[in-house]
């Protein structure tokens, strides 16, 4: 950061921006997916203030992590006020007259619900080992690793236990 602020080093900004700009335009996707447009305005506005503000920028006060991240929070903020003041001439209740009903219907839920039974007794009829890494990651959303390190395993036999659980759970599903 010191030979941007300093020196104007082109090539150490080359470095920052190859660096950082995936990670603000990530940053901008977390916060509103699907706007890729939203995403590389914020990102290219950024990097520009980077390289505009890079002598004001202060290593006791900040690392440079939280510096930029900084930039980006409020370039996002100027954005978001920037464009929000735009009058629409969109009528939002046309939207609502078309739109149809994404719920599922009474023989999908029925359907979903004899599925859900199934697995689930299919689950108790798996070894007690199998069926709690299975529970473990499938229904709790734990992780491989974190799994391992619960059970006190190592992460090749949870993964190994998963696999061959899967294996039977889909033989007793299929019956």
């Amino acid at each position: 950061m010191q030979k941007v602020a300093v020196n104007r080093d082109k090539t150490a900004f080359a470095e920052l921006f190859d660096h950082y700009a995936p990670q603000i335009r990530a940053y901008s996707l977390a916060r509103e997916p699907g706007a890729d447009l939203v995403a590389d305005d914020l990102t290219q506005d950024v990097m520009s203030r980077v390289w505009l503000k890079a002598g004001t920028y202060n290593a006791d006060l900040a690392n440079l992590n939280t510096w930029i991240f900084t930039l980006a929070r409020n370039c996002r903020v100027d954005y978001l006020r920037r464009n929000s003041r735009h009058i629409s001439n969109i009528d939002p209740s046309f939207i609502f007259d078309e739109m149809e009903d994404d719920n599922p219907g009474p023989f999908q839920l029925v359907n979903q619900t004899r599925a859900e039974d199934t697995v689930r007794t299919s689950l108790q009829k798996l070894p007690f080992e199998q069926s709690d890494v299975l529970t473990k990651i499938y229904l709790e959303g734990k992780t491989h690793q974190q799994t391992s390190i619960e059970l006190k395993l190592p992460l090749g036999t949870v993964k190994s236990r998963v696999r061959l659980a899967l294996k039977k759970l889909q033989v007793l599903v299929a019956r």
